[in-house]
């Protein structure tokens, strides 16, 4: 009795900020169920809290050594630690800027705090998955909830239009990801779990069989469209433009760390085995990312389409840490995942206050918004200035570790590739700065001389402006403490299962 006491403990611990969530949904859907007229402060006070005691719970477990729990299908170590607070901080940061959004669209408050939640936690769970089932469960609770809320604005064409899309799209990468683990279930002797599938492996000699290479295949092309990797990035664009706004902040961040944590288990445990082939593959879709995403950025009209372009080249330069596979690469990867939350959700929220105040999302109309509101221009301006990598803002000392490790461990051409397109990424990030400085032809388009600032005090009154300011000072000052940043990262996750041996 007293040891399986014990083992519920140790279980109940590993998935404890999990729970947590859980409670703060079930809460909020009490609450919705029960009472007619819900005060929709403690609504987003219940998910803000939940959110904040599972970050605080993963980083007093943050130097723990690595646990296997529920009979091996979950494995919690400082790896999947990190990018699980990520999740959980980035839906801290997004759910302050749906707040005046939802109250302009008038969408019911509950039922989208209860599909972040639960989206929250598909992903966290996805992030220590240990087993085919627990990843493709956890995973399709991340996707169903983000195909709900892509669709959420039910009166808008382009919402709806984006969630059949996305729902297509995603129900096809999910079955070619199911088709690949079936692949490794025969070819390993019906296991699930992910050490037992490599010695299954291992033990028929299947590791070079041309079944392997058809399950690789099929995974890399599952997780491609779940990162927005070019040649799988074409739903990106209509996603982004169609969904509502700070849905696609949401996803833009949370989809990518769940993403990114699922592939380097898989790649580094499931692939150990032929790491040549793989890295090969990643490289070159890498460089397609960083290239293609950022050339046909340059010609977008529309912010969000521009935002998606950039997306997908940003993710050409995080794969760069996987692609380099050691403890100094996964620690620039983490750290430049860290530091795009702040430029990307920044971003948004500038998006976000513009097209409340505004109705519009063409870049065209930005056209002399200093004059009208210099603090979301400055905002703005930092934050694209950041995410195009320029001295001496943040995102320009995550790229430097960045590439500063693929050239030490020999990724001359990516590298080389990431320092071009990083200069073409700041043409077109340049282009709308000067576009938000300068009016158009010396004249006020209509959107900025009907622009008008809601309220001067923004920490009780707007959020929005709260969380953009918090992410431009994040964008702006976080390079100057990266030292210390890198050696945390870099003691936490010399931790890792990765890197333990």
């Amino acid at each position: 009795m007293k040891l399986e006491l014990d083992m519920f403990f140790l279980y109940g611990s590993t998935i404890l900020p999990e729970l947590i969530l859980i409670f703060g949904l079930l809460i909020i859907l009490i609450i919705d169920l029960t009472f007619s007229k819900k005060n929709t402060t403690w609504l987003y006070l219940i998910s803000l809290t939940s959110l904040l005691i599972s970050i605080i719970i993963l980083l007093f477990q943050y130097k723990t050594d690595p646990i296997i729990s529920f009979f091996g299908s979950f494995e919690t170590d400082s790896f999947n630690r990190i990018f699980r607070s990520f999740i959980a901080f980035c839906s801290i940061l997004c759910i302050p800027l749906s707040i005046e959004y939802i109250k302009c669209t008038k969408m019911p408050i509950p039922e989208f705090l209860i599909f972040i939640l639960t989206a929250t936690v598909g992903g966290m769970i996805l992030c220590g998955a240990n087993d085919l089932v627990t990843i493709f469960v956890s995973l399709e609770c991340l996707s169903l909830c983000s195909y709900l809320l892509c669709g959420y604005t039910k009166r808008d064409i382009r919402s709806n239009e984006a969630a059949i899309k996305y729902l297509l799209i995603g129900g096809t990468s999910s079955s070619i990801l199911a088709y690949g683990f079936s692949w490794l279930y025969g070819l390993s002797g019906g296991e699930t779990n992910i050490e037992k599938i490599v010695n299954g492996l291992l033990k028929a000699q299947m590791y070079n069989a041309s079944g392997t290479f058809i399950t690789f295949i099929c995974i890399l092309v599952g997780l491609g469209f779940k990162l927005s990797i070019v040649p799988f990035h074409q739903w990106t664009p209509d996603i982004y433009e169609g969904s509502p706004t700070p849905v696609v902040a949401f996803l833009s961040v949370t989809s990518k760390i769940a993403g990114l944590a699922l592939a380097a288990r898989i790649f580094n445990i499931l692939f150990a085995f032929s790491p040549n082939e793989w890295k090969i593959i990643l490289e070159i879709l890498a460089i397609l990312s960083m290239i293609l995403g950022n050339l046909v950025a340059i010609t977008q009209t529309s912010m969000k389409r521009m935002l998606a372009y950039s997306s997908i080249s940003q993710i050409g330069y995080i794969i760069i840490g996987l692609i380099i596979g050691d403890l100094k690469g996964y620690t620039s990867m983490t750290i430049y995942v860290f530091f795009y939350i702040f430029m990307n959700l920044g971003t948004f929220a500038s998006i976000i206050l513009f097209s409340l105040r505004t109705g519009t999302d063409n870049i065209r109309d930005y056209a002399g918004l200093y004059i009208k509101d210099p603090l979301l221009s400055f905002s703005l301006t930092l934050c694209l200035l950041s995410l195009g990598g320029l001295p001496p803002l943040t995102g320009f000392f995550g790229k430097l570790y960045l590439f500063w490790c693929g050239w030490q461990s020999g990724f001359y051409l990516l590298v080389f590739i990431g320092l071009i397109t990083s200069v073409i990424s700041l043409y077109y990030y340049l282009k709308i700065i000067k576009l938000i400085l300068k009016k158009k032809n010396n004249e006020m388009n209509p959107y900025i001389q009907a622009y008008i600032i809601a309220s001067p005090t923004f920490f009780s009154k707007n959020p929005v402006e709260f969380v953009m300011i918090f992410c431009a000072l994040g964008s702006t000052f976080l390079g100057i403490v990266i030292n210390p940043i890198f050696y945390f990262f870099q003691d936490n996750l010399s931790l890792s299962v990765f890197f333990i041996n």
